[in-house]
């Protein structure tokens, strides 16, 4: 018998086991991009006139975001996408990541900017690691922090009016699972789709592929050309984030759909959490005059402990 798109008739190359359907590439490609214009328009993440920058690491990910958004915003005239990568000093690894987004920048026509952690905090995070050796925490514990704030600058410092993340499906679940099993669930009303306007100095970060699963994303990544990294952050294997991604994983192959049911029971009880929490208060880091919630912001915090 023959097996046929759900959609079209056309040959699958897709099968979808959450929701059973069979997509031909054509049918598949137009799915993903649908989807993410349903969540910019759900979520309300862009305006007509934004001037959007897009976190790009040189990953699957990041090079399918910018390439959908470019291709959305093309429609809009008033609004404009750049690309900006923060070079965080991992010897061996970030070199091919901003080779490939400068490659995928220049055949979109997309203008891209690189930003180094050791330009803005005198140090890479190799550095880094090896003077905090010993702390206690993790690789991308002080990654994390680091390159938010960093990645908030490059967008601050480049004009831009939102900051595109590519914080995918299986993203969103991991850090909803992570925040459980650490004992912080009123983080949760944190992980949101598009941030809260808490502070001037903070751009409004936007995550489009958040109803998408990292699988799908690396497939319309490879049916449509966009280089795919050969390898991996020397750091990740480390962290609880691979533990429960290796988890979830399992769980979605032997329970399809169960990262959009992790996703969607957060975006139900959403309402809940903001109102038990409230809206989060800032200030200025007394040291460098970034946003955070105490006198010193983390970043600061990290840089003072490796120099003492």
């Amino acid at each position: 018998m023959r097996v046929s798109c759900t959609k079209c008739g056309g040959e699958p190359v897709y099968f979808r086991r959450y929701s059973g359907e069979r997509l031909c590439r054509r049918c598949f490609l137009k799915s993903i991009e649908d989807r993410v214009r349903a969540a910019i328009s759900r979520y309300n993440m862009l305006r007509p006139d934004d001037r959007i920058a897009v976190a790009v690491s040189g990953g699957k990910d990041s090079l399918t975001l910018l390439t959908i958004l470019h291709k959305i915003e093309e429609r809009f005239p008033k609004s404009e996408v750049i690309a900006v990568t923060v070079d965080e000093g991992i010897s061996d690894y970030r070199v091919e990541g901003a080779r490939l987004a400068a490659e995928v920048c220049s055949r979109l026509g997309v203008e891209h900017r690189v930003y180094s952690f050791r330009d803005i905090y005198g140090f890479t995070l190799d550095e880094i690691l090896e003077r905090a050796r010993g702390r206690g925490l993790q690789p991308c514990s002080y990654c994390g922090v680091l390159r938010r704030k960093a990645l908030n600058l490059a967008a601050r410092e480049v004009g831009a009016t939102k900051l595109a993340v590519a914080h995918n499906l299986d993203d969103a679940a991991q850090s909803i699972l992570m925040n459980l099993i650490r004992g912080n669930p009123m983080r949760l009303a944190r992980l949101k789709p598009v941030s809260d306007l808490a502070h001037p100095k903070l751009v409004q970060r936007v995550k489009p592929l958040c109803t998408i699963p990292e699988r799908e994303i690396a497939l319309y990544a490879y049916l449509t050309g966009i280089p795919i990294m050969g390898r991996q952050c020397p750091y990740a294997p480390f962290s609880l984030r691979n533990e429960i991604r290796v988890f979830l994983n399992r769980l979605e192959f032997r329970h399809p759909g169960a990262k959009f049911s992790i996703f969607y029971a957060l975006e139900r009880i959403r309402p809940i959490l903001d109102a038990s929490t409230g809206p989060q208060k800032l200030v200025e880091c007394r040291i460098c005059g970034e946003p955070t919630t105490g006198e010193v912001c983390r970043a600061c915090e990290i840089l003072m402990g490796i120099t003492r």
